[in-house]
């Protein structure tokens, strides 16, 4: 008997994280149930469930309290982890289930407690008889004394690691593993591949921001498709140089950079703010200086 209790109380520890997480699940449970429940009333009158919404609540988790707790002797959260509810105050350290007493307490703490938080401020906030005023003080203070317990709780349970919730202290009902602990094989490979993968994404964000792509993509274009070269005066340029050679188009503002073509104003203005070291994609001068075409070139002769 002492080595079956020996290997029951070092195989099956709950860690304070896993209470923790069953707590969220049960959480995150109970919000999706109720979205799913809503979304049944979109196409109805809006607030037709305002008037009714704790009692409908308070429904939704009593179906949940009698599929969960009272069959199972566990929450959602914790059958997930594989924990279950264990009557901490039987004499015997064998898995003891919850007697009906303190599954129908749980229904009532829990359910009933949360039930009359929400309704409580709806049946005394219109009365101004002095007796509901003193009865809703009460209750208000009496949910704040709950609250205060409930953190005073907490921090007994981060320090000794039983009884995450008030209403499991005052029940006296204690998370255990229901089936024993065997190690986890953890696999770091994929681990490794995840973690070069992200280093790696990092110092591309870190890297691509320093690169000069514009001109990076200007130096291949001049290297494959070169240009021979124009005549130098305004003539030539103005017969020749009848698009951007940034954006192929007619040029609005045409300018020079001291080559034999032309760009929009507002074109070259632009990359060369960007890049001080801009140079001409077709010919790869640099900038010597922007000047604009002197010379109006006419419709007729562009058509032609």
């Amino acid at each position: 008997m002492a080595s079956s209790i020996g290997n029951e109380k070092s195989v099956n520890p709950v860690l304070r994280i896993s209470q923790l997480d069953a707590l969220e699940l049960n959480k995150a449970l109970e919000q999706l149930v109720w979205s799913q429940f809503t979304s049944c009333f979109h196409g109805f009158k809006p607030g037709v469930l305002a008037h009714f919404e704790p009692e409908v609540k308070a429904f939704l988790w009593l179906i949940l309290w009698r599929f969960t707790i009272y069959s199972k002797n566990a929450t959602v959260g914790q059958a997930i982890l594989n924990i279950q509810y264990k009557n901490n105050l039987s004499q015997t350290e064998k898995y003891q289930p919850l007697s009906k007493h303190q599954k129908l307490w749980y229904l009532i703490f829990t359910v009933g407690g949360r039930w009359l938080e929400e309704r409580c401020y709806d049946l005394f906030s219109n009365r101004q008889l002095q007796s509901f005023y003193k009865i809703k003080r009460c209750i208000t203070f009496g949910a704040g004394l709950i609250k205060l317990c409930g953190l005073v709780n907490f921090l007994i349970f981060l320090q000794k690691g039983t009884f995450a919730t008030l209403t499991e202290r005052i029940l006296g009902i204690r998370s255990v593993f229901c089936k024993p602990q065997s190690v986890r094989q953890v696999g770091f490979e994929y681990m490794n591949r995840e973690l070069l993968w992200h280093g790696f994404a990092e110092f591309l964000i870190y890297l691509l921001p320093l690169i000069n792509v514009q001109k990076l993509k200007l130096k291949i274009s001049s290297w494959c498709l070169p240009v021979a070269g124009l005549s130098n005066s305004e003539n030539t340029l103005a017969a020749h140089c009848k698009e951007c050679s940034l954006c192929g188009e007619w040029p609005t503002m045409p300018h020079t950079i001291g080559c034999s073509h032309v760009f929009c104003y507002f074109c070259v203005k632009s990359n060369y703010l960007f890049d001080m070291y801009f140079t001409c994609p077709k010919c790869g001068s640099e900038v010597q200086s922007l000047q604009p075409l002197k010379y109006k070139i006419e419709m007729t002769e562009l058509h032609a």
